[in-house]
């Protein structure tokens, strides 16, 4: 898939998670799971669901840390930003 083709659809799952449905962007994530975007996509989608040792192993591979006095919410806005408007 085309790098515009995958941030957009990165972009889309961003949008479905603020919306509060982190299984559907989780769907999505796990789709792009070698790109580092989709990986942090990843990591925060599993910080929605609780499961910090899961959402630990996804920053560990897009080179992150889990984020101490942030919030999902905040976060999500971040890779918006990362992403780009498309």
């Amino acid at each position: 898939m085309a790098a515009e083709s995958v941030a957009s659809e990165l972009r889309r799952a961003v949008g479905i998670a603020l919306r509060g449905d982190w299984k559907s962007a989780h769907e999505i994530a796990q789709q792009h799971e070698d790109d580092p975007q989709g990986q942090w996509l990843h990591a925060i989608v599993h910080r929605m669901e609780g499961d910090l040792d899961n959402a630990r192993y996804w920053y560990g591979r897009c080179g992150r840390r889990l984020p101490q006095g942030v919030t999902t919410e905040d976060e999500l806005q971040e890779i918006r930003a990362a992403l780009g408007q498309g």
